[in-house]
């Protein structure tokens, strides 16, 4: 039996129908989907239909996620299911604004 979890990414012009992929090994099956940038609606029906469709258990946000974001999506989704956030260290996030920055986000 595997571990069924699911990464939540935002990313401008994404199309949670269209920017998705899963990955399947005997321990663990990883669906990653790509919502539109600051759509936390749209977000929240994306991690709904994750644990109502695909048995997620475990879901992994993106760093872009406020505090209050997570909430949101831990209300949606109940309290059956596990709610991470990646985050990176400061040097990490630094360098990661410097990069969406140079990419035009």
């Amino acid at each position: 039996m595997a571990l069924i979890a699911g990464f939540v990414a935002m990313a401008p012009e994404a199309d949670p129908k269209k920017h998705r992929a899963s990955i399947k090994s005997p321990k663990l099956e990883i669906t990653t989907v790509i919502a539109d940038v600051g759509n936390f609606d749209q977000v929240v029906k994306v991690c709904q239909e994750l644990v109502q469709r695909e048995g997620v258990k475990s879901l992994i946000l993106c760093p872009g996620f406020s505090h209050e974001a997570v909430a949101r999506v831990i209300k949606a989704v109940g309290p059956g299911v596990a709610v991470s956030i990646a985050r990176g260290d400061t040097p990490s996030t630094l360098l990661s604004r410097k990069m969406l920055k140079e990419e035009g986000w």
